[in-house]
């Protein structure tokens, strides 16, 4: 385990009492309140002094209320010192007014439009999505990817259009790790890669495996493909509590990964776990 305190830059919070989430009706096992009481106690011993907290897909109408409810929250506990909601991007130059809304919270450090649920394969590549995260830009806020694997080609296009928008890539860009898929995520990782405004989260590998029999060798091919493409400068880690909690408890999956680093130097894994969110996130 780390012997450092640790930046966790995919932490989700919600109260089903409060705000609606659709998604949740389908999983049992995450429709109820997950709240910084129960994120405390899922760490158990691993030191977590600061969270970036990632929206989390309430009813989209609501967006706004859940920045709001997190500002709030963070007002409780000092280590939320980032947040990233959701917009809708896809309204092109109609969206500057809530991104302006939006830049006037200092702790607003970008926006997730999720793009993995979109039965449009080409929906990233519409004129008015393009042009809305292209405006990104214009109010210093940085771009979370969410995607699924077969979705990375069009990714790469994406980000080719928006070259002064920061990326970062949630959960390495969701490879079909139970079923081994690997060359063809690969590639195109390699790929992505290469443009150096994109970062990468690492986090969300257990969640793509097989969620009762993953082990961490099941996880090192990928964890070593991201860290050979995008080196030690441009990888953060991630949590994805509670999400992760379909295939592992917290403090398994931070063992796990801290195993596939064992052959690191400490700054590098510092990295990982610390340095890249600072800088990345500007916390």
């Amino acid at each position: 385990m780390p012997t450092f305190p640790i930046i966790d830059t995919h932490v989700h919070l919600w109260d089903t009492d409060i705000l609606r989430y659709p998604w949740l009706e389908e999983v049992p096992l995450l429709n109820k309140p997950f709240l910084l009481n129960d994120y405390n106690k899922a760490i158990a011993d691993v030191k977590v002094d600061k969270i970036v907290f990632l929206q989390c897909e309430c009813s989209f109408e609501q967006f706004r209320e859940e920045a709001q409810w997190v500002t709030q929250l963070a007002q409780e506990d000092i280590r939320i010192q980032g947040i990233v909601p959701w917009a809708p991007l896809e309204k092109g130059e109609e969206v500057k007014s809530d991104l302006e809304k939006f830049s006037d919270n200092k702790l607003i450090k970008g926006i997730r439009r999720i793009i993995q649920f979109e039965p449009d394969m080409d929906f990233c590549l519409r004129p008015d999505f393009i042009r809305g995260v292209q405006l990104l830009e214009m109010f210093d806020l940085t771009f979370d990817i969410c995607i699924s694997h077969s979705q990375l080609k069009n990714t790469l296009k994406l980000v080719r259009l928006c070259p002064n928008v920061h990326f970062i890539l949630n959960h390495i860009g969701k490879p079909d790790i139970k079923s081994r898929l690997f060359d063809d995520w690969k590639s195109d990782i390699t790929e992505l890669a290469k443009m150096g405004n994109v970062y990468c989260k690492m986090s969300g590998l257990v969640t793509e495996a097989d969620h009762i029999n993953w082990s961490k060798e099941d996880l090192k091919p990928y964890i070593d493909h991201i860290l050979d493409s995008f080196g030690f400068d441009r990888v953060l880690f991630g949590g994805d509590w509670p999400v992760v909690l379909q295939a592992s408890d917290y403090k398994r999956w931070v063992g796990a990964l801290d195993w596939a680093l064992s052959g690191c130097s400490e700054d590098s894994s510092r990295r990982i776990y610390r340095d890249n969110a600072l800088s990345f996130y500007k916390l």
